[in-house]
C-alpha cells in the first residue's frame, strides 16, 4: 500500500519539473502574493481532476492484463521522459483573470491546466497499475505539491536560480529508468525472463 503512495508521489513529482503548471504557480505567486491561497487552489484543483484520471486508470485496469499493463507503463514513462526534456511554456491566454481572486483562479487555472497534461496521463497509468487508488491520488498530489509550492513561495527567485535545463534530463533519466523497470516487469509478468 506504501508503494501505491511513495510511486505516484515520486513521479508526479519529477513530471512536474519545468512544466506549466510550475510556470503557472510563479506567474500566480508574482500576480497575487498570497502564497496560502494559491497553495490551496492548487490542492482542490489537483484533487479533482487527479481523482477523475484515477478513476478512469481503475477503469481501464479492468480491462488489460497484468503484463500488457506493465507495457503500457512502460510507454508511457519512455514518452513522459522525452515530453520531460521540452520546457513548456504557457501562451498568454491562459493566464488566469485577476478578478476571481487568488484561491478560484488556481483552482480554475490548474484544473484546466492539468487537462491532457503528462501528470494526468501518469495518474491514469499509475491508477491503473495500483490496486489502493485513494493512496494514487494522494501521492499525485503530493508529487505536484512537491513541485510547485516551493516555487509559489520563493516566487521568481526560485525561477532564475533552479538549472531547469539539467533538472530536466535528470527526471527524464530517472523515467527511462522507470521504463526500464517496467519493461522488466512486463518481460517477467509475460514469462520471457525467469
Amino acid at each position: 500500500m506504501l508503494e501505491s503512495l511513495l510511486v505516484p508521489t515520486a513521479i508526479v513529482a519529477l513530471a512536474e519539473i519545468g512544466d506549466k503548471t510550475q510556470l503557472l504557480a510563479l506567474i500566480l505567486a508574482a500576480r497575487f502574493r498570497k502564497p496560502w491561497p494559491i497553495i490551496a487552489g492548487i490542492i482542490a484543483a489537483t484533487l479533482a481532476n487527479h481523482a477523475a484520471a484515477g478513476a478512469v486508470g481503475a477503469w481501464v485496469s479492468g480491462f488489460f492484463s497484468e503484463s500488457t499493463l506493465h507495457w503500457i507503463l512502460a510507454a508511457s514513462f519512455t514518452a513522459t521522459a522525452l515530453w520531460t526534456l521540452v520546457p513548456d511554456k504557457m501562451d498568454d491566454d491562459e493566464n488566469p483573470a485577476r478578478r476571481f481572486g487568488p484561491f478560484l483562479t488556481t483552482l480554475i487555472a490548474f484544473f484546466l491546466a492539468e487537462i491532457g497534461d503528462k501528470t494526468q496521463v501518469a495518474t491514469v497509468m499509475l491508477a491503473a497499475q495500483y490496486p489502493h487508488l485513494i493512496m494514487v491520488i494522494i501521492g499525485t498530489t503530493l508529487g505536484m505539491l512537491i513541485a510547485n509550492v516551493p516555487v509559489v513561495l520563493a516566487g521568481n527567485f526560485a525561477a532564475e536560480k533552479l538549472p531547469l535545463t539539467l533538472i530536466r534530463r535528470l527526471a527524464a533519466t530517472a523515467f527511462i529508468v522507470l521504463a526500464i523497470v517496467a519493461v522488466y516487469s512486463a518481460m517477467k509478468t509475460s514469462g520471457w525472463v525467469g
